[in-house]
């Protein structure tokens, strides 16, 4: 996964905590759980627009 391994996501996810504190933590997940999402479906969108124009395309 990108290069990095167990050890390095543990001393990543120290970090935040250290950083924003065990209260922040679920807001902070639940925000890149949106964001995550929301990529997801514009990506998603894009693929069925693209894939739509070139059918047109095709039947042109």
């Amino acid at each position: 996964m990108f290069g990095i391994g167990m050890p390095e996501l543990i001393i990543i996810l120290v970090i935040i905590l250290i950083i924003f504190g065990a209260g922040k933590l679920p807001e902070i997940g639940g925000g890149m759980g949106k964001a995550i999402r929301n990529f997801r479906n514009a990506t998603s969108k894009s693929d069925k627009e693209e894939t739509d124009k070139i059918e047109e395309n095709k039947e042109s």
